[in-house]
Formats: C-alpha cells, structure tokens, sequence
C-alpha cells in the first residue's frame, strides 16, 4: 500500500506540474507583450541598432529590420504586399496617398499611452485628422550646406543659386522626386505641390539645366561625400548636414529665402501586418523618453517628443539647422497628396535621372 500511495502521489505530482507548464506555454503564446517577431520597414540611417537591441531583450521579439531610400520605394513596396512587414515609417504626404488606397490599418491608441509625450502641434494634422493611422516618429527639413574652403564667395540666398555653373559637378542631392522637383518649383516661384502641367514642365526644364552640377545622388547618407570632400554642396536632410558640420568645420547651411521643404515621419501599419500588437508596442516603446532621446542622440532629427527633449543636448536643439526657427517653419512648406499629378512627377524624375 506504501508503494501504491508513493506512486499515486508522484503521478498526481507529475499532472499538477505538467498543468503549471502547459498553463505557463499558454500564457506565454497568447501574451500580446512577448515572444514572436516583427517585421519593420523604414529609412536607412534612422533607427540605432543598440534601441532594436533593447526592444528585442525586453520583449523577447525578433525584429526583422528593413530598410529603403524614399517614399516612392516605400510605397511600391506596401503596394506589392504591405502584409510581409508589420510597420513601417511614412512622410506626411504619403501617409495621405496610403490611405486613399486603403494600405493602412487604424490604430489602438489604449495599446500606445506613451503618445502623450507627443506635442500637440504634431498631432491631429491634415493628413490624419485624430492620428487614425499615424504616430509621429521625427520631423525636419532639407537644407543646402556649403563647403566654404572650395567657394569662399559662397552666399547661398535662393535655390537659384545652386544652378550657378561654377558648382558645375559638386552637389550632392536628395535621391527624392518630390525634394528635387520641389525646389525647382521654389525657384520658379510655385508650390512644391504644383499640379499644373504647364507649370510643372517648367519645372522639368529648369532640373535639366541642374543636372550637370549634381555629381552625387544621395538620400542614405549624403554627409558622407561632404565630409570627405568628394561633394562640395549638399540639399541634404538638415539631421545630416548638422552632423557634417561636425566633422567638418568648413561647411556652413543655408536657408534659401524660398522657403525649406518641411517633412514630419510617422509610424503606420500596413493593411494586413501579420502582428499589429507587436507593431503597437514597439511605437509605445519608441515613445519612451530615454528611447526617444537615445535615437535622437545617434540621429539628430527634430524629435516631437516632448518628454525626449529634456533629455536631448540643449546645442543640438538650438541648432536651427536641425530645428528651424519659427520664422523658417512659417515660409516653410509640407509636400502633400498631389493626386493625378503624380504621374507628372513620376515622368519628370524617370527623365531627369535618365
């Protein structure tokens, strides 16, 4: 009977135990915090590897991190199958076009309560009235940075300027068609958000004769090629024209009188993410001050959030290469949805690059 008493006691211990684990694994599968992977898209040179590091120890979620150069290529990529990545990071113009083509799911705000960090002048924006579909990431403009060693006489006051014949093969520009576009626009005194075809073919004309000083495409890193030389002029994000300058002490930024193109970035998930918890709780995480800070600190973008900045250098947001000042942002301009225009534009670049 002792024999029999023992066994059924380690049996009956055998089934409590496995029920503790088989509860533990079913907690573990179903918990919306942990486990599993996610699958980010966003701009290169934007996100540090040390923050996917943090995020991936403290839920335990793979991030499978995937990166492209403009919004053009963002966008073609969600068209041909926006379900292969759970987030991804879109410009204020094209969240606009995302939407009118059903390429976005709404969000669950109660899943990001750090959206409270965000101020409130980066929410509740034209292009997503109530932040449906968009939590704002970093913002800034593009600038044109100067290599005062080369050009000494250099007094950059417009856009017309840089189609000067002496910077003949010494820019470095913006792989983007609506940053290119746009400032051929600006010089001919229109919007960035032309739709006019006469106007627009102006604007054509006028990037053929600025083909022969470009010497360098760049949207990845253009600080790169000023740093070293190799680009005496930039129209880079103003993020990396700060950081040439850094390293660089000749080069100075300019503020065309025009006016900058201004941009805000936003985490969106696309239409059919395989693990939009995952996507909300990496944003949620993102917003943390430290988190926001640190990303900050490695990519020096304008940071919205305003818990971050007390966390942020006071010179880097005094820089008003980095954070324009109000008098800029006033004359400044967001590129929005130009609607059938777009095909404009998308022969335009195609011939330009050509």
């Amino acid at each position: 009977m002792k024999k029999i008493r023992t066994i059924l006691t380690v049996a009956l211990s055998l089934v409590v135990t496995g029920s503790i684990l088989a509860g533990c694994g079913s907690s573990s599968t179903t918990s919306s915090n942990t486990g599993g992977t996610l699958n980010l898209f966003n701009w290169t040179e934007y996100l540090p590897k040390t923050v996917i590091s943090e995020f991936e120890k403290k839920y335990d979620i793979k991030v499978n991190y995937t990166t492209y150069s403009s919004n053009e290529e963002m966008l073609a990529k969600i068209q041909a199958g926006g379900g292969q990545y759970d987030i991804a990071v879109a410009s204020d113009y094209m969240v606009d076009i995302m939407k009118k083509q059903n390429l976005l799911e709404t969000l669950d705000m109660s899943s990001i309560p750090n959206i409270k960090n965000i101020g409130s002048q980066f929410k509740n924006l034209s292009f997503d009235p109530g932040n449906k579909y968009t939590v704002p990431y970093l913002w800034g403009d593009a600038v044109i940075v100067v290599n005062t060693k080369k050009f000494p006489d250099a007094n950059i006051t417009s856009y017309n300027d840089i189609w000067d014949s002496k910077y003949k093969n010494s820019i470095v520009a913006l792989n983007d068609e609506r940053a290119l576009i746009g400032i051929a626009l600006k010089k001919l005194g229109y919007s960035m958000n032309e739709k006019d075809p006469a106007k627009l073919n102006k604007a054509q004309d006028e990037l053929t004769k600025l083909r022969p000083n470009i010497k360098i495409f760049d949207s990845d890193s253009p600080k790169t090629s000023l740093i070293n030389g190799e680009a005496s002029i930039g129209y880079v994000w103003g993020a990396e024209a700060y950081l040439a300058e850094q390293q660089n002490k000749d080069l100075k930024t300019f503020f065309p009188k025009e006016g900058m193109y201004l941009w805000q970035d936003n985490f969106v998930i696309p239409k059919d993410a395989k693990d939009k918890k995952n996507a909300q709780l990496f944003i949620n995480f993102i917003l943390d001050p430290k988190v926001s800070a640190e990303i900050s600190k490695a990519y020096p973008y304008a940071n919205p959030n305003v818990a971050a900045q007390k966390l942020i250098n006071q010179a880097t947001l005094g820089n008003t290469t980095v954070y324009p000042t109000e008098e800029d942002q006033k004359i400044g301009e967001h590129l929005k949805d130009v609607g059938d225009a777009s095909k404009l534009y998308d022969d335009i670049w195609t011939k330009f690059k050509q």
